[in-house]
């Protein structure tokens, strides 16, 4: 699923953008599987936007693919379960509980279950983010 956000990520609430019908969402899908490809490519970046797309989804789990336009950015939430965020491309500050920690190309880190987060791109920014629920 791609889903597009103008300055920060949309609330729950909020209608996402979702250029992919059903039957083209499981064709591609499908087409997937046990076929190589390079992560980075899989999200385009957009101009004033956050851009995410799911790869996996599953009751266990997500991995998700983010693009972040310069400045651009997700407000500070917590989450139920732990992720890893890793990075990339480009670099970005990810706050923790406060604490601002600088984040480059082929760095990650763990964002721990109920500890409030956010992410703000200070170059343009991709990233993968895989959670795992239990």
């Amino acid at each position: 699923m791609m889903r597009r956000s103008k300055k920060e990520a949309p609330s729950k609430d909020q209608t996402m953008i979702d250029n992919e019908t059903a039957e083209s969402k499981r064709k591609r899908d499908k087409a997937d599987l046990a076929t190589k490809w390079t992560l980075a490519d899989r999200v385009s970046y957009e101009p004033g936007s956050v851009v995410s797309r799911t790869i996996i989804q599953r009751n266990t789990g997500t991995v998700t693919l983010f693009a972040f336009d310069k400045g651009e950015g997700l407000s500070e939430h917590t989450a139920a379960y732990d992720a890893l965020l890793y990075v990339l491309e480009g670099e970005a500050t990810v706050s923790i509980s406060g604490v601002n920690n600088e984040v480059k190309k082929g760095e990650a880190i763990i964002l721990p279950a109920g500890k409030p987060h956010a992410v703000r791109a200070t170059t343009r920014f991709k990233m993968l983010l895989v959670m795992i629920r239990e």
